[in-house]
């Protein structure tokens, strides 16, 4: 199993080559290549490394295959007996990132 550790966007996602995760938004264009340098595992099927906290020299290459934002959520504030509600929507923008390939 060939995987790792990588932090963006002050989350930590565990992804393999080949595959596609929704991350927190990234300036970054359409089907262009991005580079995750903040690494804090690598498992390459034989040795793991551990980051301390990451790993020296080690990065993620992925491809942005889209820019879009998530369903919408309904946010509802109510206090009772006070005739106070508040009602609004929210969509959080996301990128959806293919990983092309582990550098170790």
């Amino acid at each position: 199993m060939n995987f790792a550790v990588i932090k963006t966007g002050g989350k930590q996602y565990k992804v393999s080559p080949g595959q596609k995760i929704k991350i927190e938004k990234i300036d970054a264009e359409e089907n262009k290549g991005v580079v995750f340098d903040e690494v804090l595992l690598i498992d390459d099927g034989k040795k793991v490394e551990v980051g301390q906290p990451l790993v020296k020299g080690a990065k993620v290459e992925g491809k942005i295959l889209k820019q879009d934002r998530a369903d919408k959520i309904t946010i509802f504030k109510y206090k009772s007996k006070k005739r106070y509600q508040v009602k609004r929507g929210h969509r959080q923008p996301f990128s959806l990132v293919e990983i092309t390939k582990i550098i170790s």
